[in-house]
């Protein structure tokens, strides 16, 4: 009778430094490192690492309208160009260009609200 072959368990390849190598050879007090390792990764007991949200957006509807508004808004490109003439010397804050600047800051406060609703976040 002919014998069937056995699957083999595929080999995981670890890099370590020296550093990390001794300190494995020092815990495993003498067990096999192999075996050490597979005895600490499938401990049921062993605490869980936890893990980052997925899907960390709440509301992606609201998240696709802020990013359109933000988008249309080119208040990055405008910001960009006051901090320019503000850096020269050359910002004339005259009444218009006040009330423009307030607007700009309640845009950005508004986004910002809006993007934190978006990921759920309190504030």
């Amino acid at each position: 009778m002919p014998k069937q072959p056995t699957k083999q368990t595929s080999p995981f390849c670890l890099r370590l430094t020296p550093e990390e190598r001794a300190m494995l050879e020092h815990e495993a007090a003498g067990l096999p490192l192999g075996e050490y390792i597979r005895d600490r990764v499938f401990d049921v007991n062993r605490a869980k690492r936890r893990s980052r949200n997925k899907r960390p957006v709440k509301d992606h509807r609201l998240l696709s309208q802020l990013l359109g508004e933000l988008g249309r808004s080119r208040l990055s490109n405008n910001l960009n160009q006051l901090a320019k003439t503000a850096n020269c010397g050359l910002l004339i804050l005259t009444p218009e260009v006040k009330t423009a600047l307030l607007n700009a800051c309640a845009d950005i406060r508004h986004i910002r609200e809006a993007l934190m609703k978006s990921l759920g976040l309190d504030r």
